[in-house]
């Protein structure tokens, strides 16, 4: 399974932008997608994650209400809708996937097999 994750660039505090990323290759073979990001000088940390199949999601507290994880299996693509973004949002936004049929803890990054490239997100105050 290939990612490639688009849709990052430059916005104002209070604005909006949405991520993709899209999977080829083995796609029938993932279970789970999530984003992570990784801030300057920081750990990479849990965004949101979703079952690819029944389209649970879940999410870091900090996002809530604010972000929305969802997904097109026709396209294989997931997305990221950002809204009301604010300067701790900025950071580079990985996707990735995972095979397990069950992740007790979806904001863990040990079950993901695949990772996508990364998208820089930056927000101005």
């Amino acid at each position: 399974v290939q990612l490639q994750a688009s849709g990052g660039g430059a916005v104002q505090a209070g604005g909006s932008l949405r991520l993709s990323c899209v999977a080829s290759g083995r796609t029938y073979s993932i279970y789970y997608m999530a984003w992570f990001r990784q801030a300057p000088g920081k750990e990479r940390e849990f965004v949101a994650a979703i079952n690819w199949r029944g389209g649970s999601t879940y999410y870091q507290d900090s996002v809530k209400g604010r972000f929305t994880i969802s997904r097109d299996n026709a396209k294989n693509t997931l997305y990221l809708q950002m809204t009301s973004v604010n300067p701790e949002d900025t950071a580079v936004y990985y996707c990735a996937a995972a095979r397990a049929a069950y992740i007790q803890i979806p904001a863990s990054e040990s079950p993901y097999d695949y990772w996508g490239q990364g998208t820089l997100v930056t927000v101005s105050s």
